[in-house]
């Protein structure tokens, strides 16, 4: 997102007379480089001194006509509006994921709008001595960095990827168009309950979990993992994961939060489309190399995956990544956008 800030031009203009020490003027000329080239600045008549930081974002190379030229079927639920909406207020978010043994978690999440950090989950082995004893590892997920990070290019490949993913998912209309995307607000058949055993994540009595949202959300684990993350309360979806189909910024939030957290074995999909993934010697064994395809193994590899080539879905969401390059004016000629040959996870 754009971060805002007045400066007061005359708080920089010293007189280079008034300093005696030579070291002191270049400390400040240092200093005003620096300014210069961190900030963009712009006048406008009724704020004339504001400059913003120039990390892109979505709606800087993503407008509301071409999101609706993109979906133009789509329900109107899914609102520009909404995603922009969405993508700013997780990109306030940012979460440290800690683990201890094989699988005991803790999550700090931190709201940077205010700083303030809090312990969303902390499962109860975590301070026991045998976890405490297993060396712990970490990382961090910084939602803001959706769509934002790298070249304006890598942003609009990414953005490509992640739409293709949202379209499959939700898709209903005439096969090889994709203009049918985001026309579906949850999976057709709602009878399913989609509920597995969780400690963590408890089923509430009466819900149901079946694939709602962008990104198809399902089973009572991921819409607690989810809810966590977003809300720092699983009970938020747990016990309403009506939400995701009735709250259109909740829902495409859902849909972010899938794609950049990384699962158990599985990196997150943002990772893969920035470059930031590499294979490890058993991704290696598994066939699985950094591009689009690896992501259709994360979002849904045991289905699509390790299938050969002619799979229709995998192919589904691969035309749908060329559509939207193309679309969007980007390209990726190097694509390895087929998982056929790559094992699931």
């Amino acid at each position: 997102m754009y971060y805002y800030q007045k400066f007061t031009l005359m708080a920089f203009i010293i007189p280079t007379s008034k300093i005696r020490n030579p070291k002191s003027v270049k400390r400040i000329l240092l200093l005003s480089t620096i300014l210069l080239f961190s900030f963009k600045c712009g006048s406008t008549a009724k704020s004339p001194a504001i400059c913003v930081s120039q990390k892109n974002t979505v709606q800087s190379f993503l407008s509301e006509k071409q999101f609706n030229d993109l979906f133009p079927q789509r329900d109107k639920f899914y609102s520009y509006t909404a995603f922009i909406k969405a993508t700013r207020e997780l990109a306030l978010i940012k979460v440290k994921v800690a683990r201890r043994a094989a699988s005991v978690y803790q999550f700090t999440r931190t709201d940077k709008s205010t700083g303030k950090s809090t312990i969303a989950r902390q499962d109860p082995d975590w301070n026991e001595d045998w976890a405490k004893k297993s060396r712990d590892s970490s990382y961090v997920i910084d939602y803001g960095n959706f769509c934002t990070e790298g070249s304006v290019q890598t942003c609009k490949k990414e953005l490509a990827a992640f739409f293709a993913h949202i379209a499959h998912e939700t898709r209903h209309g005439e096969n090889g168009k994709y203009n049918d995307g985001l026309m579906f607000r949850h999976e057709s058949n709602t009878s399913l309950l989609y509920i597995t055993e969780n400690d963590t994540y408890p089923p509430a009595a009466g819900k149901k979990y079946y694939g709602r949202g962008p990104m198809q959300l399902s089973y009572n684990g991921n819409y607690g993992y989810a809810s966590d993350c977003i809300f720092g309360d699983k009970k938020i979806l747990l016990n309403n994961p009506e939400l995701v189909e009735t709250d259109p910024v909740t829902a495409f939030k859902t849909a972010i939060y899938f794609w950049m957290t990384p699962q158990t074995y599985k990196p997150s999909a943002h990772d893969v489309m920035i470059g930031k993934w590499q294979p490890n010697a058993t991704d290696k064994a598994a066939g699985r190399t950094p591009g689009f395809g690896m992501t259709i193994n994360i979002v849904n590899g045991e289905v699509e995956c390790s299938r050969g080539d002619n799979m229709y879905n995998m192919n589904d969401r691969i035309g749908f990544y060329k559509y939207f390059l193309t679309k969007l004016g980007a390209s990726d000629p190097n694509c390895a956008c087929s998982c056929g040959k790559m094992k699931s996870y």
